[in-house]
């Protein structure tokens, strides 16, 4: 499974990248990547079909993306975990 820090990630936003952030939606509202779209761990097996393969996955700390990295590969699809989460993120953040 691949990883991706969040330093690489900030630098590679000038791509589009879809970024889907894992955290329930409360969290997500506080600050999130600028465009990330939010479907909560708690609604993987709901909403699962949504996240398109090459997608990098987000949260907190790093913890439930890797979750969630680990379900989507069960369900034959290919993410990128991004290690350190929200916590490491060097970028600006929005609210909501």
């Amino acid at each position: 499974m691949e990883n991706i820090d969040t330093t690489t990630l900030a630098n590679n936003l000038t791509t589009n990248p879809v970024i889907i952030d894992v955290r329930e939606e409360d969290e997500f509202a506080a600050g999130h990547i600028p465009g990330a779209q939010n479907i909560p761990l708690s609604q993987m097996v709901a909403r699962h079909q949504e996240i398109p393969d090459g997608a990098y996955v987000i949260c907190r700390s790093g913890a439930r993306s890797a979750s969630a990295q680990e379900y989507l590969a069960q369900q034959g699809q290919s993410v990128i975990n991004v290690t350190g989460g929200m916590l490491a993120w060097p970028g600006a953040t929005e609210v909501e």
